[in-house]
């Protein structure tokens, strides 16, 4: 299996220990606290899994700008996007050293880490628009992930933290979140070495279960881990649990047992294209992954990035030997009706649109709103069932 990113271990900032755990608990009553905002809590929920090893906390300003500017922190590790804790207002926790985060996605506001508070930093417009530009590629306010980052604030708290629990994560979604340690396990448990990572925030229809088919055959793999995203998305986007529902049955159909994976982690979704992409493939490694495929716009939104931008970033910007994970390149994928079968368009240079089934998202989005199932060979018919259902009782 191959090493975490940056250490030779995972270090995950949960804290297992249950003694620790519970004099924490108690040490957090006492503690200046303070609600952070949603992606910072998702950045807690990923430090603390081992999914940002070998972070240990929240970067300062320094190593934010160097991260967002050349993918390097100060001290040289590579990273891709800065991973912050960002808040409109800190005099809750004037003067204090040590302090309790809360978390803003579950009722009450309970504790969901402390921290070491290192430095307390003002980012300038300047900063700021330098760090958004860099990673989502745009200033554009439209821009979803763009918006959510300006939003948080503009007082940067910087330190290690050690996480308590992992939001409403563990109890939404008991039997589909996992942290890169338990993935790590469970893969030397079915004595999975080579695997292959399918990122995914949508359902799955026929076009990416035959791309996980395709990347497990092409790099001889042992396995699929099929990792869903479980936080915030953009509106308009199908929820998590209908998801998980309709990836499953999908599984349960249409793959050999002991081939497939499916989890999810705890993260909200940054839209940053490229960086993201770069991202995934960070945390994949972490998780004990050897390759992830990264597809047509890959984390994209709209027409901000190029079709292919999320595979030539590696080229282009990953450094020769900071990822030990390797990028499984996939093309638009659709259902051949000259070879009756799914296939990568790169691969058929002599089909013509026409000889493809091809549908836009909102055609299919339309259909299912009108209890229309797609053609089978555009999206299995239970998976479209479960679809259905969710559209229709909107």
């Amino acid at each position: 299996m191959v090493r975490p990113h940056g250490s030779m271990e995972l270090q995950p900032r949960f804290v297992y220990d249950a003694e620790r755990h519970h004099q924490l608990i108690h040490e957090a009553e006492s503690l200046p606290s303070i609600v952070v905002s949603s992606a910072a809590a998702a950045n807690a929920v990923m430090l603390g899994a081992g999914y940002f090893n070998p972070l240990h906390g929240y970067m300062n300003l320094a190593d934010a700008l160097s991260v967002a500017e050349s993918l390097r922190t100060v001290d040289g590790l590579f990273w891709p996007v800065p991973i912050v804790n960002m808040v409109e207002d800190t005099s809750a926790i004037e003067g204090a050293s040590r302090i309790a985060l809360r978390d803003p996605n579950v009722e009450g506001n309970p504790v969901l880490a402390i921290m070491d508070v290192q430095a307390i930093e003002t980012v300038s417009e300047e900063q700021m628009d330098t760090m958004v530009q860099q990673v989502f590629g745009t200033l554009d306010e439209k821009h979803p992930g763009v918006a959510t980052f300006r939003s948080a604030g503009r007082q940067l708290i910087s330190g290690p933290i050690e996480v308590l629990n992992f939001s409403y994560f563990q109890s939404d979604f008991p039997d589909t979140f996992r942290t890169a340690v338990e993935i790590r396990n469970e893969f030397a448990e079915r004595g999975w070495s080579k695997v292959v990572a399918f990122q995914t925030r949508n359902p799955m229809h026929r076009a990416h279960e035959e791309l996980c088919k395709m990347a497990l055959e092409a790099v001889d793999a042992d396995g699929v881990l099929i990792h869903m995203l479980l936080g915030k998305l953009k509106p308009g986007d199908i929820p998590a649990t209908v998801r998980d529902a309709a990836i499953r049955k999908m599984v349960e159909l249409y793959f050999p047992s002991n081939t497939v994976m499916v989890t999810g982690y705890g993260f909200d979704m940054l839209y940053a294209g490229p960086r993201e992409a770069v991202l995934h493939a960070v945390f994949r490694q972490n998780c004990g992954c050897s390759h992830l495929i990264v597809g047509r716009d890959h984390a994209g939104v709209g027409d901000y990035y190029g079709a292919f931008d999320a595979q030539t970033i590696f080229d282009e910007k990953v450094p020769e030997g900071a990822l030990e994970i390797e990028i499984f390149r996939a093309d638009h994928t659709a259902y051949s009706k000259k070879l009756n079968k799914v296939v990568m368009m790169r691969d058929v240079p002599d089909h013509t649109k026409e000889d493809f089934i091809l549908l836009s998202g909102t055609k299919v989005r339309e259909m299912l709103g009108d209890g229309i199932a797609p053609p089978p060979e555009f999206s299995r018919p239970e998976v479209a069932q479960i679809l259905m259902d969710y559209y229709q009782s909107l």
